[in-house]
């Protein structure tokens, strides 16, 4: 089993909902939902070029997934993030739909030194919830391919893409031939329409479950920035 603390907007907030339908699947509860076509694609081809993201849920990484350390309980981890939560204040961040590494996502509009922040704090605060990395784990993140700067981070926290090396993304697709990318990036904008001109609301974290090797993801729970108690949702 391995866990993850995400951002991700409210149950009900209509970005979530998009999302989902785009998606095909709703990380709270973890519910498959009825694929959909848009703009020039069909339904099926959707369905395609979201299937890597679907099994994570609509997110952005805050702190990559990780098995527990010894010691360590998923409850104590649920109330290291409520108190957490609690001491944070909300924010709004307007994003913009990019391509990055050939696949969607929405990222910041501008650069960002409040997500920044909140992102390192989450880094740095739950690494002693973390197990160390296997062998196998190290090999996953293809770390040939990582920068000297990447391949620290990912030895010393588990992930190569912490602190000055930072983007947070809420992905929409997998990658993206460069020659549909154009059609791809017009049926993004056509489904979510006006939400795309929306700030998002920085106000929950959510506590992302992966109940066994390649399994979908789903939240165990949800908290609210400024306090509010939280919620569960498995």
């Amino acid at each position: 089993m391995r866990y993850a603390i995400y951002y991700t907007p409210e149950k009900d907030d209509p970005l979530t909902r998009a999302a989902e339908r785009w998606l095909g699947r709703s990380a709270f509860g973890g519910h498959a939902l009825a694929p959909a076509a848009a703009g020039s694609f069909s339904a099926a081809e959707i369905a395609f070029h979201t299937a890597a993201a679907r099994r994570y849920g609509f997110h952005a990484t805050l702190k990559a997934p990780f098995r527990l350390a010894e010691g360590k309980s998923e409850a104590e981890l649920i109330a290291a993030l409520a108190n957490f939560t609690a001491e944070r204040e909300p924010f709004l961040e307007r994003v913009k739909l990019a391509r990055l590494d050939g696949f969607f996502a929405l990222v910041p509009a501008d650069p960002s030194p409040e997500l920044d922040r909140l992102a390192a704090d989450v880094v740095t605060e739950f690494e002693p919830f973390r197990a160390p990395l296997t062998p196998t784990d190290i090999s996953r993140r293809n770390p040939d391919g990582l920068s000297p700067a990447q391949l620290k981070n990912l030895h010393k926290w588990g992930y190569p893409h912490v602190f000055d090396e930072f983007r947070f993304h809420m992905t929409l697709t997998g990658r993206v031939p460069a020659a549909e990318a154009s059609r791809m990036e017009a049926a993004i904008a056509e489904f979510f329409g006006p939400l795309l001109r929306e700030p998002v609301n920085i106000s929950t974290l959510a506590l992302f479950v992966e109940p066994e090797s390649g399994a979908p993801f789903h939240i165990a729970s949800l908290h609210t920035i400024g306090g509010e108690r939280e919620r569960k949702f498995a």
